[in-house]
């Protein structure tokens, strides 16, 4: 990314924007334009720690992290501190940086030797060697990963390694939060939004809080700052044309991301950590042309889970799209479809495709709740066209790797769903790594069940499936036109 410069005249615009912001936007200006200047390498992008009253507060001492382009000198990445796993909460780490080209990453473990270590998800480019305790690999490219040493996946590390955002140019409806910590405006449960603006979140911005876009068009919030401890989701309600790319979720209370009764929505480079009970990733309630891409989600409850009707969302969800993202549920699905809906209206859900998907670990205690790709249709939802395709699952400590039924939920839902029809699965593969219990289908009633269903080259520790067998696939009543390849 070339220096962003501004000139006084453009600087003068720009302070007449930012001035629609909270009062500490335009005061941070001048720290983003420090932070550019102070780049030795415009394609390797360091950004500033935590202010002060937050640098000890977020750090993660674990491990020291640097960077640098090969030759150059190294780069030292600020550790931030997250919270995991609902069921054992553990702290792990997680550092950021931006780059293009080629990158040289070292990790220092600071507490105790090691005897191995592992880089997930698992790529033949990247070879590890460790020289005087301090790993070293290289990077061509941007990726997200988490580094583990001798098997501890709960106090790991986590390393965003990104593309650059630019900072947008000066203009009407340009809002800047630059670095050093924002808070929404005194009063204010979030921080405003409005239509035909672009906010930019710079890396180093720590945002006590979020947003809550509410029948809005044309906005796009973009950046790698950081949204650290938010109370509430980030919800886009009753909207249209919105983009939300690039932010990282610290430590949210519940849930990150909600999109709801909206439409031409894309949620692309989205990162989050969180043990919270019902802290989903991203939620899908009611909507329709919802891209997700390139998310890293590692939440204690679903990572992506797309409904119908559900609080604020009303109605049917159709052409949602998942892709290249990378999924940790420490609790619950990894992917989810169909539960909540509207008994009295029928909802359906349609052309549901999640493609290109790594996921490292699963795990869930509760058999209602079990499966790496789930469908359980409820409140009368038929969910008809989807897909699983090219899905990579590294591990299941507790789980099931597929979850296709047409159920009644007791606790959240008000009636048995209707109908599960067309789904398919292609070019999926489990290590067969961990104890996953057996995947299941099953209809509910004769009048409610699942149908079409095709499997095509899905293998299990390198076997592939050919039809139903014991601890690997269970075939329950209602259940017609499978298909194996």
């Amino acid at each position: 990314m070339r220096e962003h410069k501004v000139s006084r005249s453009a600087a003068r615009a720009l302070a007449a924007v930012l001035i629609l912001g909270p009062p500490s936007v335009a005061a941070a200006q001048s720290d983003t334009d420090k932070s550019a200047a102070a780049q030795a390498d415009p394609d390797l992008q360091i950004y500033p720690t935590p202010p002060a009253k937050l640098v000890y507060a977020l750090h993660n001492d674990d491990f020291t992290v640097r960077v640098r382009r090969p030759g150059g000198p190294w780069r030292d990445l600020y550790e931030y501190n997250v919270k995991l796993d609902q069921d054992r909460p553990r702290d792990a780490s997680v550092v950021q940086f931006d780059f293009r080209g080629t990158v040289e990453v070292a990790v220092q473990k600071n507490n105790g030797d090691f005897k191995r270590v592992e880089v997930r998800p698992k790529q033949p480019a990247i070879k590890t060697t460790v020289k005087g305790g301090v790993v070293f690999f290289t990077l061509d490219k941007p990726r997200n990963l988490s580094v583990e040493f001798d098997g501890d996946t709960l106090s790991n590390l986590h390393i965003l390694a990104g593309e650059p955002i630019a900072p947008p140019p000066p203009g009407p409806g340009v809002v800047i939060y630059g670095p050093g910590l924002h808070v929404p405006p005194e009063g204010a449960a979030f921080f405003p939004t409005a239509s035909n603006q672009t906010i930019y979140l710079a890396g180093g911005a720590v945002l006590q809080g979020t947003f809550a876009p509410t029948k809005v068009e044309n906005l796009k919030i973009i950046g790698h700052g950081v949204i650290n401890e938010q109370a509430d989701q980030l919800v886009v309600h009753d909207s249209t044309n919105v983009t939300i790319q690039g932010p990282i979720f610290l430590n949210p209370a519940h849930g990150t991301i909600a999109c709801s009764s909206s439409s031409h929505v894309r949620f692309s480079d989205i990162k989050t950590f969180s043990k919270g009970a019902w802290s989903d990733g991203i939620n899908i309630f009611a909507c329709q042309d919802v891209d997700i891409d390139r998310a890293f989600i590692r939440t204690s409850d679903d990572s992506v889970a797309v409904y119908a009707t559900r609080k604020n969302g009303v109605g049917d969800t159709r052409r949602v799209r998942v892709s290249h993202s990378i999924f940790w549920p420490d609790v619950a699905h990894a992917m989810f479809v169909g539960l909540h809906g509207d008994s009295a209206k029928s909802n359906t859900l349609q052309d549901i495709v999640f493609d290109d998907i790594d996921v490292l670990n699963l795990d869930e205690d509760d058999p209602e709740y079990q499966g790496v790709m789930a469908i359980s249709a409820g409140d009368t939802n038929t969910v008809r066209d989807v897909t699983f395709s090219n899905i990579r699952v590294d591990h299941v400590e507790e789980g099931k790797l597929i979850n296709l039924r047409v159920v009644y939920n007791a606790k959240y839902g008000t009636s048995p769903g209707l109908l599960i029809d067309g789904v398919h699965f292609k070019n999926v593969s489990f290590t067969g790594s961990g104890w996953a219990g057996p995947s299941i289908i099953a209809g509910y009633a004769p009048d409610r069940p699942v149908r079409n269903v095709t499997f095509d080259n899905v293998t299990i520790a390198g076997r592939k499936l050919t039809g139903p067998a014991p601890e690997v696939l269970e075939i329950g009543p209602h259940v017609s036109g499978l298909s194996f390849k």
